[in-house]
């Protein structure tokens, strides 16, 4: 039960960053393509498939690549069992 409810939890944060991210794409005070991009790292850990695709695209750019497994460690270490 108590993982269904951080996955839960976890997916809200991620869609009220993703809109937080298209507002700040038209506003100039916010900075939308932070909040995208943290909006998305955080729906990798809850669909497999968006994270296995994002491995396939980002593979060809390895600066790129290390730095979003960098990242995902980060948050996996942060969040924990998912």
């Amino acid at each position: 039960m108590i993982r269904n409810t951080k996955r839960t939890f976890i997916f809200i944060i991620a869609v009220l960053f993703l809109i937080l991210g298209v507002i700040g794409l038209v506003l100039p005070f916010l900075q939308g393509i932070l909040f995208l991009a943290v909006g998305v790292v955080l729906l990798f850990f809850l669909f497999p498939n968006l994270r296995e695709k994002s491995y396939k695209y980002t593979v060809k750019y390895p600066k790129v690549h290390t730095l979003i497994l960098k990242v995902e460690d980060t948050i996996g270490r942060i969040l924990g069992d998912i």
